[in-house]
Formats: structure tokens, sequence, C-alpha cells
């Protein structure tokens, strides 16, 4: 039997165990209200991640490019660029799908031809990594940027409003000064 099959076949306790792990990061009052699921819109956090990951996990599958791995992640990862993240807290969840894969298949591993089909899918999950870490990173630098331009936008109407800034005509700075 192929690893791919397997994991198929088992994707959504797997995926369920990986959603979990995902939400036990954050606090614990906030993850018992992740974790109740319900309504997509009234647990849109919850929502966005087991889509996401579920994307992943079947893009993982079907072996998908970088690009549509990062376009199945870019949800889950923007979320976790805005909260109080490090780089490795918000994409770290990445390797959890390592154990819990050998957990969830511990016995059919023990045969050879399965278990070294393993190694080879693992190199997927950590390529996957190194692609949500680039993702993250593309979020936290348009983050910076809309920090930065509002801070200068803030700091002009704050010039302008206290009369410290003026329209340069044609002419130069100085009337006549050519």
């Amino acid at each position: 039997m192929r690893l791919e099959k397997l994991l198929s076949d088992r994707k959504g306790e797997i995926v369920d165990r990986w959603f979990n792990a995902v939400i036990d990061t954050y606090a614990p009052e906030t993850a018992r209200i992740f974790k109740s699921r319900g309504n997509r819109f009234a647990n849109p956090v919850a929502a966005s991640t087991l889509d996401s990951l579920q994307g992943v996990f079947s893009g993982l599958l079907q072996a998908a490019d970088a690009s549509q791995l990062a376009t199945a992640l870019d949800p889950l990862v923007r979320i976790r660029a805005v909260q109080n993240f490090t780089p490795s807290q918000a994409t770290g969840f990445i390797f959890t799908l390592k154990t819990i894969i050998r957990n969830i298949l511990r016995h059919e591993l023990r045969t050879p031809r399965l278990a070294d089909q393993l190694p080879p899918f693992e190199k997927k999950i950590d390529d996957l990594a190194l692609t949500a870490f680039d993702v993250y990173m593309q979020c936290r630098e348009k983050i910076y940027d809309l920090k930065a331009s509002q801070e200068r936008n803030s700091v002009y109407r704050a010039f302008a409003r206290a009369g410290l800034i003026s329209e340069i005509s044609e002419d130069g700075p100085y009337p006549g000064s050519n």
C-alpha cells in the first residue's frame, strides 16, 4: 500500500488532530472558543484555520507545488502574522504534522515498505515549513509598510496643521530663485 493512500484514508483524523494542535498554540480561553468551531461567521479564525489545514494537507497528498501550498497556507499564516506570535511560533505548527502522522500510523509504519515512504513525505513537510515562513515574512513586510505609511501620513498631517508645510512652486522654493 502507498503511504499517500493511507494518509488520504485517515485525512479527517489527521487534519482534526492538526487543527487541535494549531489551536492549542493560543491561550487556553481563546483555544476553547476556537475549538467550538460552530458557525464559520461567528468563529472565522477557526474556520480559516481548518480550511487552510485541509487545503494544505490535500496539497501535500497531491504533490502540489510551492505556490499552490502557499495559497492554501496564506489565510492561516496571515492571521498568525498579525497576532503576537514569533516567526517560529507562527509557522512551527507545520512540524507538528510529522508527529501526528507518526502517531496515527505507528502500527502501519512498522512495515519497511511504508516506513521507507515516510522520509520523502516528511521532506515535503519540511519544504512546507519554509513556504510558510516565506508567506509569514511577506505578511509582516506588508504590515510594516502599512505602519510606516500610516506614520508618514500622520506626521505630514500634523506638519500641515501646524503650517510647517507649503507647496513648492515651479519657480523653486523661493520666489525668483531661478
